[in-house]
């Protein structure tokens, strides 16, 4: 199983960045997925989760900034990330849970987690 997350960079403050998390060697569409973030010095995060049949959450401080998506035909995951603000700064994973034991995902019940790739927004 491997989830290729890419898309991370530097951007100013009020710019966009488009994360995506290829899935290979699982049946996607059986998964929910979820963007995790962690920041220096902070623990791992939910930002936001799609389950199969794409309801989505998103956690209080990226609401109405983020939109998570997925491609079931492309196996891959998307987080489109606007309006994107300093403390928006960490390393983003994504990762992948068979049965979504809890609602939100919770990081301890994901199964599979990509490398992270991280997000840097200046002021």
């Amino acid at each position: 199983v491997q989830l290729q997350a890419s898309g991370g960079g530097s951007e100013q403050a009020g710019g966009s960045l488009r994360l995506s998390c290829a899935v290979s060697g699982l049946t996607f569409s059986r998964y929910s997925m979820g963007w995790f973030r962690q920041a220096t010095g902070k623990e791992r995060e939910i930002v936001a989760c799609i389950n199969r049949g794409g309801s989505t959450y998103y956690t209080d401080s990226v609401k109405g900034r983020f939109t998570i998506s997925r491609d079931n035909a492309k196996n891959t995951v998307y987080l489109q990330m606007n309006s994107l603000k300093p403390e928006d700064t960490a390393v983003y994973y994504c990762a992948a849970d068979d049965y979504a034991h809890t609602w939100p995902l919770s990081a301890s019940d994901m199964d599979y987690w990509g490398k992270g790739t991280l997000v840097t927004v200046s002021s």
